[in-house]
């Protein structure tokens, strides 16, 4: 098992910028990937940005030059730096992970609003 638990989310202006970070409870590199997700009202679920176990980075192409994917082996934490905010990012932003065996997990979300 793997619990995951986001935090960070909150109310922003536009142009603002907001860290997201996502606690694990086990060890990352006994992780494949962890990934940020995120979903806008009446939208699905969208992939926003990756780490994998050898801590190669991939971005969606709306996060490409503005958010940023780090971890941190130690806290057990990987971290979404959000630059440049847009009303169209707005959403429930998940953590999500998967193992080695193909077992996938789900943080509960964390908000994140962006006004204009």
């Amino acid at each position: 098992q793997v619990q995951l638990v986001e935090s960070g989310g909150g109310l922003v202006q536009t142009g603002e910028s907001l860290t997201l970070s996502c606690g694990i409870s086990r060890n990352l590199f006994t992780l494949n990937i962890v990934a940020w997700y995120r979903q806008a009202p009446g939208s699905q679920r969208e992939l926003v940005a990756s780490i994998s176990n050898l801590g190669i980075t991939d971005y969606a192409e709306h996060a490409k030059g503005r958010f940023t994917v780090s971890r941190d082996i130690a806290k057990k934490t990987v971290n979404l730096r959000m630059n440049n905010l847009k009303p169209d990012d707005t959403g429930v932003y998940y953590c999500y992970a998967n193992t080695f065996q193909s077992d996938t997990y789900w943080g509960p979300g964390t908000q994140v609003t962006v006004s204009a």
